[in-house]
């Protein structure tokens, strides 16, 4: 998974570009390949709950499973019929995505993509029927243009599925520790989607309950958009 956060004006208040070193800093391969040999898990091991809600009664088919962390989402694809890639930055979080799709006795192809050095998903434009980008928050200076990557990799009739950490959540204190420039509305989503080629089928601010430490159990906003990619012609 890649970084995160946000402010009230997010796109504008806050805003500020990291330079070279900042990027790799907390973005890079590094960064990431010691956040996850630093414990054996360092998620819950179960599947994002938007994820399995917006995707259960699809059509399985090609499915990549953007920054996979360990494996949780790609392995729960896999197990509903899905041919599943797991990409990320990390290493050592590929590594615990394979362990994961062994144990639960599941075929999930990996590879080592780095979205901030300008890394394309693997197979191509049109590569997938779902690209799924799960709690991704990249540098708010490449949002489009990472956005408009990913997209390239959804197959025409496909749909690209993007959650994240609602800007909101940094106003009422439930992820301040992100910083406040790299969560995003699902308005903020949709301005980047070229209407002439993505029909949105759902683009809301979606609320849960989560136990964050420190704070107990506390009110949640989660950015949800699905987007189906229109058929040419």
């Amino acid at each position: 998974m890649l970084g995160m956060s946000h402010g009230h004006d997010h796109q504008h208040a806050h805003a500020h570009d990291e330079g070279p070193d900042d990027l790799e800093a907390r973005w890079g391969q590094a960064a990431w390949d010691e956040r996850y040999a630093g414990s054996d898990r360092v998620w819950s091991g179960n599947p994002n709950r938007r994820l399995v809600e917006q995707v259960e009664g699809l059509t399985p088919g090609r499915a990549v499973d953007v920054g996979c962390g360990e494996g949780a989402d790609a392995v729960w694809l896999a197990r509903q019929g899905w041919e599943v890639t797991a990409v990320d930055v990390s290493e050592v979080a590929l590594g615990k995505t394979r362990a994961h799709a062994e144990e639960a006795g599941v075929a999930v192809r990996t590879e080592r993509v780095d979205l901030v050095r300008g890394d394309a998903l693997p197979g191509g434009a049109g590569a997938f029927d779902l690209v799924s980008v799960q709690f991704l928050h990249p540098p708010q200076q490449m949002f489009a243009e990472i956005h408009a990557r990913l997209g390239r990799a959804v197959a025409p009739g496909g749909r690209l599925l993007v959650v994240g950490h609602h800007s909101v959540d940094f106003d009422s204190g439930a992820r301040t520790g992100h910083g406040p420039d790299h969560m995003f509305t699902p308005e903020d989503l949709v301005a980047v989607l070229d209407p002439e080629v993505w029909q949105v089928e759902l683009a809301e601010a979606q609320d849960r309950t989560q136990d964050l430490p420190g704070h107990g159990p506390i009110r949640v906003v989660d950015t949800v958009v699905r987007a189906v990619h229109r058929p040419v012609g």
